[in-house]
Order: structure tokens, then sequence, then C-alpha cells
């Protein structure tokens, strides 16, 4: 994760309205930027923001009006378009805390979880402009034809299940141990060694107190308080799966997900060392079953060569690193597994993913399902495990990705869904708060299924994956490559899929190298030129969803736009591509949603010249709002029967043409394909492993020191990665693409520290890394960070000007013990006087307290009333600044009137030790 930037803002005050409410100090915030030895007062922070604390207790802090439930999805803030850091959140759950360490402007502030903003309407939310989207009544997409074998159909086995729950485990990073508990459903009367299906729950509330609905975070829970039993969540899907013959475990991860808000991976190893631990355990149990406990006992003995792992958001990512881990061993330090591996995973089942470190496993197949009205990992980044394998190792292995349309996030879950758990539950698609329903996902459309449904037909796909991976038979294929064809158990949910991987040869694709006539190459990039989706389209792509860096040209696409048919785009590759053996070619397209009838006629070239129009294609957008991330790729087959016709030699294809036959419109090019049937047996290659490690080191008082970001590769062979060097100062990242080789170091990024006795602020410096080509990464994001360690000077609040007369500014002075290298805010808040008459709203410059506090002086009241808060801030090298309050001659007759000034905490509260001063007003003589 990037970490947070200190702010670059100059202000040195505002005041802030202090209101009754939890949130009165949020309105109104120290201001943007002014550079002044006065107090300066311009409006402030957006509703909802403030800063506190000062020196190396600088912290941005959020303030949700209504609860942000816990999910699986980071809470991220941003700031002028770049990621600041992960806040921690408190135990209100309303409010978010992240510590400054480097300078950034605070403009723009955003709270975003995956694409979604938390803080206010997203700019192509519901609300404000009407567009396409918005008035389009989307449709969903007609029944495929059935599949012949429906895995979602119960089997022969009846069931036993049972619970365990062993000692806890201490991981690393995490200071509380960490529960081995699970509950159990195999077959009865099944003979014989059977599979192993493992369940890992994601992100969610890990405790709530019966009766009420009160949830949190903590871990261990508090007294009064009981775990959510998230791992119980999964008992349908187990069911389905031991009625088929399957060894069913579901395990609880709690202790991670009330622990892992600060870890730079989200947890990922965390939760890959938690499977691999529960996994060595049923290894043991299966040599010496007599050490088991009962209910593992009772079940057929599992067979642990014939593994597969199925995670629910967080613990989708967290089962891809145990399949990766299982495969590459990681580092040692980060690991909280060090034993042997006896157990083989087939392929892996990823629900609602997330990928914060965007590395998916090339050579383990797996099925990753995106719920089309996903609130929560609402940008569909699960796309990833499909789209970050493409030309990454040997390609064999089946990579399929599963849209279900008007499925959420949470209903995969019984324990997440309303009238089935035993906690507080909720519907994660958020409503946009204007009072218009979603015409995709509201409860009730035509499209949005119910809880009842989405579970079904995610068990059912869960089925088709162990049925297809585990069992090996290939007649569930099609309903997870692309083929088309759909599980009527699974009605009426509308089920989409795409997949790269299998017998798919060649591969017209970005990455492997291509040149783009009568179209545009584009990727992940904020500039609208470059980028395949803007900001002002009306909702989001999975292809291109949110990572830590906002540019990224590994992952890209080409742009077709077309006012007219006939314009062909040409995708040459650089080297000739082979399409022997292929039936088909198998493209991935995407239209915008709610489209209809975009024809486009497929034509290849090979290298001889020879050319041969394949045939046409016909897209379809996917039925979508502004809040969903419907621009998704269609698979779209063509038979390669025209090209074998015309004599092309398809060994040696050179080129793809597509020209539009539509009118006008858009479209998006992913990839093509060589497309045959059948499922390959899939043999991990030996790969190099990349991890990038964090060190953290002090500044120290005098000398410079160079320190180097840690980056480790083990393995095996050689392989090409991206890295993504980190510019500390604006956040933009510079790409470079490089060999690495176990035991080499593939980069080098020096980091100079220059120590000091002045308080300033750290110093990060932050490295990402992804996978190229015959590589695997494992810990993707890391660097060095120097902490501050000389203290913050103090503070204190002098009189300069506190007996004046009407017309004259009263003026107070805050001074630093010494200077400091950045700015140093204090808040001060005006408070009544001990005694004597109180200056109101109308004995001060009324610009001036409009200004400050965002209202009208009218009526008259008392200035503590309207409860002022100062926030001050000396600039770096300076000792002090001074705060006036202005104010105005009348022409009453009046005693003399005074305030008081404090010197505040974060929340509004005088410091103890530090006495409040008064300033007095009198009539001029």
């Amino acid at each position: 994760m990037i970490h947070a930037r200190r702010t670059g803002v100059t202000a040195v005050a505002a005041l802030a309205a202090l209101a009754v409410s939890p949130v009165p100090a949020l309105a109104q915030q120290p201001p943007a930027p002014r550079v002044s030895a006065t107090a300066s007062y311009d409006g402030g922070l957006p509703a909802g923001w403030r800063l506190t604390g000062d020196g190396d207790t600088r912290t941005l802090v959020w303030r949700s009006a209504a609860p942000v439930p816990i999910g699986d999805s980071r809470v991220e803030f941003h700031a002028a378009g770049r990621l600041l850091g992960t806040p921690r959140p408190a135990a209100d759950g309303h409010t978010f805390r992240l510590a400054l360490d480097q300078d950034t402007p605070l403009t723009d502030l955003q709270v975003r979880s995956g694409s979604r903003r938390l803080d206010a309407p997203d700019d192509n939310s519901g609300s404000g402009r009407r567009n396409s989207l918005s008035s389009a009544r989307p449709a969903a997409p007609a029944p495929a034809p059935a599949n012949p074998v429906d895995p979602g159909k119960p089997g022969a086995y009846r069931t036993v299940s049972g619970s365990y729950a062993l000692d806890p485990v201490k991981l690393p990073g995490f200071p509380q141990p960490v529960e081995m508990q699970a509950v159990v459903v195999a077959p009865k009367g099944a003979t014989g060694k059977r599979p192993l299906a493992l369940f890992l729950h994601g992100r969610h509330g890990t405790c709530y107190k019966p009766g009420t609905d009160d949830v949190t975070g903590d871990w261990p829970c508090p007294a009064g308080m009981k775990a959510i039993p998230s791992h119980k969540g999964y008992l349908q899907d187990q069911k389905l799966l031991a009625s088929q013959g399957y060894v069913t475990v579901s395990v609880s991860a709690n202790g991670i997900n009330g622990q892992d808000w600060n870890a730079e991976d989200g947890g990922a190893q965390a939760r890959s060392s938690l499977v691999r631990q529960h996994l060595a355990r049923w290894a043991g149990w299966a040599t010496n079953p007599a050490g088991a406990p009962a209910v593992v006992r009772e079940a057929p003995k599992a067979d642990l060569s014939r593994v597969l792992l199925v995670g629910h958001s967080r613990g989708g990512e967290g089962v891809n690193r145990a399949a990766l881990d299982s495969l590459y061993p990681p580092p040692a330090a980060q690991d909280g597994y060090r034993g042997p591996v006896r157990w083989k995973i087939r392929g892996t089942v990823l629900v609602g993913p997330t990928i914060f470190g965007h590395n998916p496993v090339a050579d383990v197949p797996s099925v990753s399902v995106l719920p089309g009205c996903d609130g929560d990992v609402s940008d569909l980044e699960g796309e990833v495990f499909v789209d970050g394998t493409r030309g990454v190792s040997r390609g064999t292995a089946l990579h399929s990705a599963v849209y279900m349309v008007g499925a959420n996030h949470n209903f995969f879950n019984s324990e997440w869904t309303p009238g089935l758990s035993a906690a507080p539950s909720f519907d994660d698609f958020w409503d946009d708060g204007q009072g218009d329903r979603d015409p995709v996902c509201s409860p009730g459309t035509r499209t949005r299924l119910t809880a009842a449904q989405q579970h079904r037909a995610g068990a059912t796909y869960i089925a088709a994956a162990a049925r297809l991976f585990v069992a090996g038979d290939d007649r569930v294929r099609p309903l997870l490559d692309g083929t088309g064809r759909r599980a009527p158990s699974a009605d009426p949910a509308r089920v989409l899929t795409h997949a790269v991987g299998a017998r798919r040869t060649g591969g017209f694709l970005q990455a492997a190298g291509v040149k783009v006539t009568g179209g545009r190459v584009c990727w992940a990039d904020p500039k609208p030129a470059k980028a395949c989706l803007n900001a002002e389209t009306d909702g989001r792509s999975p292809h291109f969803g949110w990572w830590a860096l906002d540019r990224d040209t590994g992952v890209n696409a080409v742009a077709l736009k077309w006012s007219a048919p006939g314009r062909p785009t040409k995708i040459t590759s650089k080297a000739p591509l082979s399409l022997t053996g292929a039936k088909s070619l198998a493209l991935r397209v995407f239209v915008p949603p709610n489209t209809t009838g975009t024809t486009l006629d497929v034509t290849v070239t090979d290298t001889a010249g020879r050319r041969a129009k394949l045939g046409r294609v016909t897209a379809d957008g996917l039925p979508g709002s502004e809040r969903t991330a419907s621009y998704w790729a269609r698979e779209l087959r063509v038979p390669l029967t025209a090209a074998t016709r015309a004599g092309l030699d398809l060994k040696r294809v050179k080129s793809l043409e597509l020209t539009p036959r539509s009118g006008s419109g858009r479209a998006w090019f992913m990839d093509a394909w060589g497309w045959a049937p059948g499922t390959p047996a899939v043999q991990a290659a030996a790969l190099p492993r990349v991890d990038i490690g964090r060190l953290t080191v002090k500044e120290g008082d005098s000398g410079t020191r160079t320190y180097r970001v840690p980056v480790t590769v083990s393995g095996h062979g050689k392989g090409t990665v991206r890295f993504y060097v980190v510019n500390p100062e604006t956040g933009a990242a510079r790409e470079k693409v490089v060999t690495v080789r176990p035991g080499a170091r593939p980069i080098d990024v020096p980091v100079v520290v220059q120590g000091d006795t002045r308080f300033g602020h750290g110093k990060q410096q932050d490295l990402l890394v992804k996978a190229v080509r015959g590589a695997v990464v494992g810990s993707a994001q890391g660097g060095v960070t120097a902490e501050e360690d000389d203290p913050a000077p103090t503070v204190t609040l002098t009189p300069v000007a506190d007996k004046v007369t009407e017309g004259k500014p009263l003026i107070w002075r805050i001074s630093l013990s010494e200077a400091a290298d950045v700015e140093i805010w204090q808040p001060v808040r005006v408070l009544a006087p001990a005694e004597g008459a109180e200056l109101s709203t109308k004995d001060v410059d009324p610009r001036w307290f409009t200004d400050t506090s965002g209202e009208s002086p009218d009526p008259e009241r008392p200035l503590s009333g309207a409860g002022l808060w100062v926030w001050l801030t000396v600039p770096a090298g300076a000792t002090s600044v001074d705060v006036s309050v202005p104010t105005v001659r009348d022409q009453v007759a009046e005693p003399a009137e005074s305030l008081r000034l404090a010197l505040t905490d974060e929340e509004g509260e005088p410091l103890p030790d530090h006495p409040p001063l008064t300033g007095t007003v009198t009539d001029v003589p």
C-alpha cells in the first residue's frame, strides 16, 4: 500500500464550527493553502474531514454520518488524484484515521472502497446529470442453452457435519493469536479417499452483541459479545459438494479480520498461512486418524492430492496466495506456516474476490465469480485472476470469469444475509442517497436476484469448478469457459463466462507486442487521451479496476470507435502466431452496457499475405448502471474453417482485422486466441518468485545513510516482471520491466536518509511489482520507511494584545519551543469567560465570522455558543504564528466584554496544564 503523505498545506489557521452533534467539528476544517504569519480564514476541508494532532501525531480523520460496515474492499483515503493510504477504523464504525508522514496537498479528498466513493456521491452516481445509462432500461441476457450435465444437482450421498477447534496460531505481524476453528460437512458412507474442498470467508465484522445491532471488528471479542460465525455461511455449498462425494471444511478467520487493517497486503499472506495450517492438520490426520477431531474421524479419509480451495472476497485473495505459497515457498520471515507441503491444489474458486497485489497464480486453474451488483468489491477486481495470468506461464491452466447478473457481495454467505444470519447483516449494494432506485441492482428489479437465488447459483458454479478441476469431468467445462451454456440449477440467474488458458493457442494481446492501425491502444491512465475508460464514463470496467497506482501500461486494450461502418481496426502481431489445432478464434470484446447488436467482421492474415474473412460476431452489452462495473468482455467465437479453405498457414498468422458493420459505436478488444475444446492436465512450471519487503529505519541525529528497498528473488529459472518505482513527492510511478533470477538483485532502489536533530516528517519510498512472463509475485509492494525520531516541539499560547478597545483585534501567539522542518498544527477553541460579559457574534467583524464559521452573525449570540474552533499552523522553519479576532466599534455603551482561548486536543477539549487565556474588549474612551 502507498502510505500516507504529509500535507503540503501552509495555511496558518482556520475556524471550524463545533455543533452539538458528534459530527460538529467536521463541518469546516483547516483550509488549503496560504502562507502567512497571521491567522487567515478561508473555508476548510470538506464536511466530515479534519486534521488532528501535530508533529509526529498529525492525523487525517474522516467521520461518516452513517456506520460503514466492515467489508472486504479496503477503505482508502485519496487526495489530488492519488492514494494517501488505508486509514485505521475506530470502534464506533463511523471514524477513520490516517497518520500522515509525507507532504501532499489535501485537495480533492475522497474516501473510496473498491471503486465506490463513501464520503459523497460519485460524479457518475445516480444523482446529478442524466445520461445514457441512467435513462436506459436494462434487460437480462437471454437464457443460454442448457448444459447436458448440471453440477448443481445434489449427489447420492447423505451428509454428516460437525466442528473442530484447535489451539490458536501466531501469525507474523499480528499481535493476537488467530483461531483454528472450522465446520466440516462430509459424505456419509463414502468409501476410499475423497477429495477435499476448503472454504475461507472474507473480511466482515468479527463480534456482535446478541439482541442488538452492535457489530465490531475487535479481536478477541470483548466481554458480552460473541464471535460472528462467518465460516458457517457456506453450509449450503458444503452440503451440495458433500452429497457429491467431497469432504468439505470451512475455516474461521475472525482473528485475521480483526487485525489486518494495517497489513500492507491486506492480510493475504496471513490468510494463506491459516489455510496451509489447516491443510497441514488434514494431511496429518490422513496418516494418523486417531489424532483427528471426532468429526474428521467420522468422515471419509481426505485425499490431499485433490484439493479445491474456495475463497470469498479477501478469502479469495487468501486462497490464491495459499496456492502460490504451496508451489513457490514464501520468505520464511513473513510466513505463518513453515512445514512441508503434503497436498496438491487442483484449482481455486474465488467469489467476489479482492486482489490487492494483482498477483494471480498462473499455473493453478481458477474460477472467479464476479457479482454484477457487488456493493463491496464494486470494481470487480477479481477479473485480474483471469487477465493477469495471460502470457505469464505455460497457459494450460483454465482461468474463468463468471459474471453473475444481479448478484451482490454478501448473499453468497448465509451468515451475511438478513433473515438467515446469527449476527446483524445487510444488503451491500448501496443506495445513492438521492432516493433513486438503481435500474439493475435495487431489490425487486427484473435483473436483481434474491438471496436464495444467488446462493443457489453460487453453489452450482462452485460445484462446476470442483467437477472440472478435481474430478476431471470435461462435460461441465462449457459452463465456465465462454462456450455459453447454462446450468439449470442456477436458474433464474443469468450467468455469463469468458476464459483464458486451457487449450487456447496463439494470442493477440498487447503484452505480446502488437501494432494497431485504425484503433487506439489504451491502458489504465488518468489522462483521457490514454485511458480506455476515462473518468467521465458512466459505470466502470472490471478490466480496469482500482489499484494502488492509477497508471499502468500493463493493463491495456484496443479501443475502437466509429461513426460509419466499414473502417477496419488492424492488430498486427510482432511475431507470427500459431493457431494450429484450434477450431475457432475466440475474441474477448466489450461494448457499452445496455447496447445490443454491435457487429464486427473478423478477418485474419498470415505472413504470406493470404487473408480470410472468418465471419461476423455480434456483441451485446451487459445490463448496467452508473453504479455497476458492466463494461465486461463477452467471449465471441468464429470458426476457423474459412481460413483453412483459403489456404492460410495457421502456424504463421500475422494480423487480425475487426471491421464494424453497425452504423456507429464503440468497442474494446481485450485479446483473441485459437480455441479448441478440452481441459489439459496442468503442470506448474518452476519459476522465480519475487517478494518486496518493507524496511523501517530511524532517521538518526547526524550523517547520511543509504538504504535499499529489500527485494528477494527465490525459486528457479528466470523471468520478467514490471517494477513500479513510486515518486514519494508526486505519487507517480516509473515503470521498469526487468529480468529476475534467484539470488540476483533485479532492481536497485536506493533511499538516502539525512540525520538531524530537528523535527520533520519521515521519508518513504515505495516499490510495487507485477509478473510479466515466467515469474510469480508474492509480496507485491514494499519499500523503505525512515521514521522521524526527533520529538515535536512543545506548543504554548501567549497573549500579544489581550486588552483592546473596540475596533482593534485581539491577538494571541502560538509559539514553538524550537523551529521544525514541517508545519505544526494546533487547534484553539473559543470558550465563555470565567466571569463578566461575553463578546457576541455582533461584536466581531461580520465577514470574518461568516468566513470562518460558515454561519451568519444573526441572530446575535455569545461567541462560545457559535462553537468556534481555530486550527493554527506554524509554517516550517518558523517558531510562532499569531491569530487575531477582529472586533468592531459600535456606538453602544457597554461594560467590558471578554472571551477565553484554549489549546485543545483533536476533539476540541481544552488541554490539561494549558490554562485558557482571556481577551477583553472595552469601549473606546
